[in-house]
């Protein structure tokens, strides 16, 4: 199991390194789930992501006290709603109201988040 902990950690350290330059996409769901793999395949790993300096305190926010920092929560609402309008403007109808839902189960979900 551990080559594939590893494997996970790996792709998920690389789709968070895109989110971290596509404003659409998200980066610390991925590097949680990158932490978590490292943690059950390569604890050395785990430790560098838990101690970066500027993603390690979501992080560690989110293993330790299960809370996401209110700037964050804004952050990824505003994203969220500005890819829901995208979507209206470029797509339209059925694929708004999927980006809609998205928007609101998810940025429900964020919203009531620990801070």
């Amino acid at each position: 199991m551990r080559p594939l902990y590893l494997s996970g950690g790996i792709v998920s350290v690389g789709l968070g390194a895109v989110g971290a330059f596509l404003p659409l996409m998200p980066t610390v769901p991925f590097l949680l789930l990158a932490a978590y793999c490292f943690a059950r395949s390569n604890p050395e790993w785990e430790a560098k992501l838990l101690d970066h300096p500027h993603w390690g305190p979501q992080l560690r926010d989110w293993r330790d006290r299960r809370a996401i920092s209110r700037r964050a929560k804004t952050a990824a609402i505003i994203a969220m709603t500005i890819g829901a309008v995208f979507t209206w403007y470029t797509l339209g109808a059925p694929w708004y109201y999927i980006s809609l839902a998205i928007l609101v189960i998810c940025g429900g979900w964020i919203a009531t988040r620990n801070e």
